[in-house]
Parts: structure tokens; C-alpha cells; sequence
């Protein structure tokens, strides 16, 4: 077998960034050699509670990190401003990055893109690692070019910070490529409470539910004289994104630039 690839996982305590360490233990070709975390530094991982026979170092500071540890990849499941800085620090390191943080700017992708190309190595900014999250996407941008009235719903749990979710907008963003920009509704229609029919792009709208319970589902619904047809996905825990996780590991190996959007991988 080959050299694993050597692996730091960012935000290892968050829901996600748990699944991704998982991932990384029992993946035989990965290797897990670091961990970024906010605090605890300088334990080892197998002294927090959950992570038992992870024996390796816990680092707060990104540049020290990167400074003492051989890596392939950051896989970097934290916030945005975290994000950010982790991704372009590990690109100045020379190592690749796995982003599955949304609420990136455009400013900071185009940014990032450009340092990876400086560095010709690869990063990958995912706002969704689930597979069918991104064949809804793919299958939505589809059917806009036949139903150019669309509304999207995103549910999420109540502990996120950004909304509309990152999948909505890459949804939106995939639609408009096929969809005849118009303004939807009534033209005198009134909201009587602001922000009741959700947020404008390009015409449609974008609605945000946040509650307990649920994990990250969205739907896209279309709507033409006499029919509609609504495209949906629910991801029921978060070991449903690690697929697409895996996947992007050993994708952005091979890559030279920026990719966002797992769709460019799938298709």
C-alpha cells in the first residue's frame, strides 16, 4: 500500500469535526497527525473524552501546527472566520485543504483560489459533503431550464450561525446558469411582517428554518401552470457527509486550484 495521506482535522470536539476524525482513524489509507483545536493545547487527543487511543498532539495556534507537523491535508469542519484563516495558512504551508465551511466570501474564494494556483496545489470549499445534497443541486440547476418559477426552503438545526445555508446559495447560484431571470410573485404583492417571503436572489426566494431536532434538509420547489415539482434531500446525522469528505481527500491530491463546489467532482 501506498504512503497514507497524513491528515490535521480542524474543530475535532464539533459534530462534524468528530465524524471527520472517525473517518480519518478508520480510513487505512489516512492518517490522523494532528489536530487544531481552541483551546486544550498541547494534549494529546486521546486525553478529551470520546477519543480514546488517539495519541496525537492538540494545537491551538494554526502556524505552529503547520510548523511542526509533516501534512498532506486540512480537512477544516469549523466557522468561516476560522476557515479562512486555517485554509490560507495551510496553503502558505504547502498543504492542501478540505473546507467544509460555508459563509466564505467571494472576495476570500477568489483569494484563496489565487494562492493556491500561485502554491499549484489543490483546495476543495464544499458548502455540502452529502452526495445527494449534491444531486439535488445538480438535478435542480436541470430542471430550471424548464421551470423558471422556483422557490427554495433550507432547514437546518438551530445552532447555525449563517443563513441562508451555503447549499442554498450554491443552489441558487446553479439555477440562475439555466433560469430566464424574473422578479417572482405578484408584482404589487406586499410583505404585511418584513421578511416574509424570504430573501431575493436574482429574482427568487430563499427561505430559512432554524430548529431543534433537525440536521440539514432542503427543498427545491418549482411551480408552472398546472403542476410543480419539488426536489428534496435530508441528511438525518452528519456521518452522511463524511462520503463526500473521503472523496475530496483524495481528489484534492490531484488538484492544482481552487475547486468550489463538490459538484465539480461528481460531474
Amino acid at each position: 500500500m501506498e504512503n497514507p495521506i497524513k491528515i490535521v482535522v480542524a474543530g475535532p470536539r464539533g459534530r462534524m469535526g468528530r465524524e471527520a476524525v472517525n473517518l480519518v482513524k478508520d480510513a487505512p489509507e489516512f492518517e490522523l497527525v494532528a489536530v487544531l483545536d481552541r483551546k486544550n493545547n498541547g494534549l494529546l487527543l486521546s486525553e478529551i473524552e470520546g477519543f480514546s487511543n488517539l495519541d496525537v498532539k492538540i494545537y491551538t495556534d494554526v502556524e505552529e501546527c503547520f510548523r511542526n507537523v509533516d501534512a498532506d491535508v486540512l480537512i477544516d469542519l469549523t466557522v468561516p472566520e476560522t476557515g479562512y484563516l486555517h485554509t490560507k495558512t495551510a496553503l502558505l504551508h504547502g498543504i492542501r485543504s478540505v473546507v467544509g465551511t460555508t459563509g466564505f466570501t467571494n472576495e476570500e474564494i477568489s483569494e484563496l483560489r489565487k494562492l493556491a494556483e500561485e502554491k499549484e496545489i489543490g483546495c476543495i470549499i464544499a458548502p455540502n459533503f452529502a452526495i445527494g445534497a449534491i444531486l439535488m443541486m445538480k438535478f435542480s440547476q436541470m430542471a430550471a431550464k424548464y421551470f423558471n418559477n422556483v422557490e427554495i426552503i433550507e432547514l437546518h438545526h438551530d445552532q447555525k450561525l449563517d443563513a441562508p445555508s451555503g447549499t442554498a446559495l450554491k443552489t441558487a447560484q446553479m439555477i440562475t446558469e439555466n433560469r430566464d431571470k424574473q422578479k417572482q410573485g405578484h408584482p404589487n404583492e406586499k410583505e404585511t411582517i418584513q421578511g416574509a417571503r424570504g430573501a431575493d436572489y436574482d429574482g427568487m426566494h430563499i427561505h430559512s428554518v432554524r430548529l431543534p431536532g433537525l440536521v440539514a434538509h432542503q427543498q427545491v420547489l418549482f411551480g408552472a401552470p398546472g403542476e410543480t415539482l419539488t426536489i428534496r434531500h435530508d441528511s438525518y446525522n452528519r456521518a452522511s457527509f463524511m462520503t463526500g469528505v473521503k472523496m475530496s481527500v483524495e481528489t484534492v491530491m490531484g488538484l492544482n486550484t481552487l475547486v468550489y463546489g463538490l459538484e465539480h467532482i461528481l460531474f
